[in-house]
């Protein structure tokens, strides 16, 4: 379109503009309700990596149904009856909000986690969430119809507006919807949006009738690339390019939160990248090209695969490179993606088996994987085998090529050998393997994985060899990984759960530990002497423990709850009179901790009654008599996916209602990313409950593992109940100001992390 032409026809002007509106305002509203039905019906099954994954293969799975509804509607050779086909579906859809979780499907299952949660989210938000999707090849489809043959502009253009808009949101959410709006606002708010979205879209439809006309089909113009009609190979490698990507979203997702770290909004980095490569890779002017692509992942996926069974390396190097290696070859694939993107003609077609990509690569990951897998294998699996998308040049390999690779090889194998060496040889047989034998040991694992990571690169425009090369790395570099004694490794719905031995001498040789993702839920020493004493959070010396010893000086029988197992130490310190409840959502953690092939504090240390209920412990509790608990405790925040629901004033109103006049109720909020003091404190407050708060430190002569540091609340019915600990110089009145205490309606994570980020960095304001 010239000057012009824009001069005599001002709305034609405005109509990029209007479908880059369009586009981005429904990304933006897809993009805001993910995290927030996520906040509305994740904490019922705990949090955690799978059960995000779970709910991105969910969304993944609406939006390809979008795409379907896109693709089925261009089949109307009218756009003004496309126009109010989709007009009518968009206010059908309406008809489930406002944003609400639906009470269809009862309770949360613990045996089926991931069926009830993709029950509920299809009928809580799956029709809008459809329809919102469908806007961008929608969009994109009337763009081609109307001003891509009067102005030859690129309709793909606007999936980069689509994905702009989906990683604004994205960022906006956690900084500043949640800490700025309660959720009841939060889903209205999303629903009043969703109106006026229908409102943009009416004026998109209005401007593309009258431009398009009843029957405007899409037309080749100058510039395009005539091409056949797409083939089943073309589909499939569609899909193929989708799926590497979206399956390595989750799987770095779920690596970082299990082997690395789980610190709170980790998820969202991941997402974040991955919106980022859609907007690069469709852009019109990419800021990098595909060949710089290529080199840059080739180094980040061999530093990578080197470097992925170090699960005790540097945090940021480590977070860098794993990011590093996912975001190059989402890119890669993308840009693939693109380059070999159909004719306008066929655009609708081209999303809808892009989408099926993402939903394959997503629902192996949150379906398939944890069930043929005991640990994260899919992430350097898919990583591995990306490096297949790659050129696999012209011609045979030449031979300085092999020469290189073999190089390589050796070099990744001589590390597992060099660490067998030192662990086997005569250094290890004489037990005198020190820190400097140690340290001579890691420089030679590492520099033999560099040179092999720098073979890899050499060879990295042979996509076949460099993938051999890459497989070798990763298995050396698994031979000669952390020396973790890990005995054992289950995989749930809830995560990976590792039993690992330590060999402490000041507890009479082993203790094992067990240990969920990152975060250590419990050990117990076999050592008969200690077997049956609880240590680390649980240790006599700690707030729990005096709590116990306290109660069981003033009570002759007990009757304790307590939510979170672990490895159920705390029934070592139940009497015959005495009867324990643990409240656990993950079924495999009871297993293991009932086995005394793993762990005997629950069959050979407890003396007293222990049953189980499982499930989610805010629902589960609500079932139980009133005034029935004399202990209470709530062990479920240590981990960083905080159920922050169970940290609320509606929560603590039930927990107080369940303890008796003269019960208490300990809060155990040791985290390491997380304050949850102060949210504890206020909550307690609202609640109508009298607190005392304990800040304990081990003692630095305690061996390791005898004890641990750690927050605890405790809070009473009455100042009654707390009078033998409010003499106890350790326990200390609470500030229950310091924030604003959360609620079913309101939480603040971010507020949480600052505030532990300000104990760590004192220059914080």
């Amino acid at each position: 379109m010239t000057t012009q032409d824009a001069a005599a026809n001002p709305a034609a002007a405005r109509s990029p503009a209007l479908f880059a509106l369009t586009v981005f305002a429904s990304a933006c509203l897809v993009f805001l309700v993910e995290p927030m039905i996520a906040k509305l019906v994740l904490p019922l099954l705990g949090g955690g990596p799978s059960i995000w994954n779970t709910s991105l293969a969910f969304f993944q799975a609406a939006l390809l149904a979008g795409y379907g509804y896109a693709h089925l509607l261009q089949r109307v050779r009218s756009i003004r009856l496309q126009a109010g086909l989709h007009l009518a579906a968009m206010v059908l859809a309406a008809l489930v909000l406002p944003l609400h979780v639906t009470g269809v499907f009862g309770a949360p299952s613990s045996e089926h986690p991931a069926l009830w949660l993709l029950g509920v989210m299809a009928v809580s938000i799956g029709a809008p969430f459809a329809v919102l999707s469908a806007t961008a090849p929608l969009a994109q489809a009337w763009h081609a119809r109307t001003l891509h043959a009067e102005t030859g502009s690129e309709p793909y253009v606007l999936y980069a507006a689509s994905n702009l808009g989906s990683l604004l949101a994205l960022l906006a959410y956690p900084i500043v919807v949640e800490p700025l709006a309660t959720l009841h606002g939060q889903a209205v708010g999303w629903s009043l949006g969703y109106g006026a979205f229908v409102l943009l879209m009416a004026a998109l439809m209005i401007f593309v009738t009258r431009v398009g006309g009843e029957a405007a089909p899409i037309v080749v113009v100058e510039g395009d690339v005539p091409e056949a009609v797409p083939t089943w190979r073309d589909r499939l490698t569609w899909i193929v390019l989708a799926a590497i990507p979206s399956s390595l979203m989750m799987g770095v997702t779920t690596h970082l939160a299990t082997d690395v770290a789980s610190a709170p909004f980790l998820w969202v980095i991941p997402l974040a990248l991955y919106l980022v490569t859609f907007i690069i890779a469709f852009s019109t002017k990419p800021v990098m090209s595909e060949q710089t692509t290529l080199i840059l992942q080739a180094a980040a996926v061999a530093a990578c695969a080197s470097i992925l069974p170090f699960r005790v390396s540097n945090f940021f190097l480590q977070i860098f490179v794993h990011l590093s290696a996912f975001f190059l070859t989402a890119l890669m694939c993308h840009q693939a993606l693109v380059a070999r993107r159909p004719t306008p003609a066929h655009l609708t077609g081209f999303y809808l088996w892009m989408s099926l990509g993402g939903v394959v690569g997503g629902g192996f990951n949150a379906f398939v994987a944890p069930v043929i897998f005991n640990n994260v294998w899919e992430y350097p699996l898919v990583l591995a085998l990306a490096c297949l998308v790659r050129p696999w040049g012209d011609g045979p390999v030449e031979r300085w090529r092999w020469v290189t690779f073999a190089i390589g090889c050796v070099a990744a194998a001589g590390a597992p050998l060099a660490v067998l060496a030192a662990y086997n040889g005569e250094i290890g047989r004489a037990n005198l393997l020190g820190t400097t034998g140690h340290d001579l040991m890691l420089l030679l694992v590492r520099l033999l994985l560099a040179a092999a990571v720098v073979c890899a690169f050499i060879v990295r425009r042979r996509g076949l060899v460099f993938f051999g090369i890459i497989v070798i790395i990763s298995l050396a570099a698994e031979g000669a990984g952390d020396k973790v004694d890990v005995l054992k490794s289950w995989r749930s719905f809830f995560g990976v759960v590792r039993q690992s031995e330590l060999q402490l001498a000041p507890l009479g040789g082993t203790v094992r530990l067990l240990s969920h993702g990152t975060t250590l839920h419990g050990a117990q020493a076999q050592d008969p002497r200690f077997r049956c004493r609880p240590l680390v959070y649980y240790a006599p010396e700690t707030p729990i423990g005096q709590v116990f010893t306290q109660a069981a000086r003033d009570k002759p029988a007990l009757r304790i709850g307590a939510v979170g197992l672990g490895t159920g130490a705390v029934a070592a310190y139940t009497r015959p009179a005495d009867r324990l409840t643990f409240f656990e959502i993950d079924p495999l953690v009871i297993r293991i901790s009932t086995d005394p092939a793993h762990f005997s504090y629950t069959t050979a240390c407890a003396r007293g009654k222990i049953d189980y209920v499982v499930g989610d412990a805010r629902l589960t509790l609500a079932k139980q008599p009133r005034d029935q608990f004399d202990i209470l405790l709530i062990d479920a925040f240590s981990s960083d996916s905080v159920p922050a629901h169970l940290l609320t004033v509606e929560a603590m109103r039930g927990y107080l209602s369940r303890i008796k006049p003269d019960g208490v109720l300990i809060l155990h909020l040791s985290n390491r990313n997380l304050d949850l003091r102060s949210p504890a404190m206020a909550v307690a407050y609202a609640a109508g409950g009298e607190a005392l708060l304990q800040r304990h430190d081990a003692a630095k002569s305690s061996p390791m593992l005898w004890e641990s540091s750690e927050d605890a609340l405790i809070v009473a019915r009455n100042a009654k109940a707390l009078a033998a600990f409010a003499a106890d110089p350790r326990w200390k009145p609470t500030e229950p100001v310091l924030v604003r205490p959360w609620t079913d309606d309101y939480t603040n994570l971010v507020g949480a992390l600052y505030g532990r980020m300000k104990e760590r960095w004192a220059w914080l304001p």
